[in-house]
């Protein structure tokens, strides 16, 4: 049963800083892609930050770019974000994703990725 155990959200002010970690299980972790997408509301889910997991190969979406720094533990299967200079236009619930499907390249389309956690909410005050 494949598993993705979010965790690290909460309220910061602008500026600030947060990590979230994204624990896999359940299935075989390399050579696949994880990412961390996010939704605020009334917007369209969209993809922050992904990794290939069998060569630690990042993609980054234009907005958090120099901010936000995608990284894995392979040891432990779990992938992290480190986001940096908040903006409260970062608010958003995140979501860690998996394509688990053994893959050369990454996408960053949500409708690609085929397991998902829960999501942890991210909120930046100005």
């Amino acid at each position: 049963q494949v598993q993705l155990v979010e965790s690290g959200g909460g309220s910061v002010q602008a500026g600030g800083s947060l990590r979230l970690s994204c624990a896999a299980s359940g299935y075989t972790y390399s050579s696949s892609c994880m990412g961390w997408f996010r939704q605020a509301p009334g917007k369209e889910r969209e993809g922050v930050a992904i990794i290939y997991t069998g060569g630690g190969r990042t993609y980054y979406a234009d907005s958090v770019k120099g901010r936000f720094t995608i990284s894995q533990d392979d040891a432990k299967s779990t992938v992290y974000l480190q986001m940096n200079s908040l903006k409260p236009e970062d608010t958003a619930m995140y979501y860690c994703a998996a394509d688990t499907r053994v893959r050369t390249a990454c996408s960053g389309d949500y409708w690609t990725y085929n397991y998902w956690g829960l999501g942890t909410q991210v909120t930046v005050s100005s």
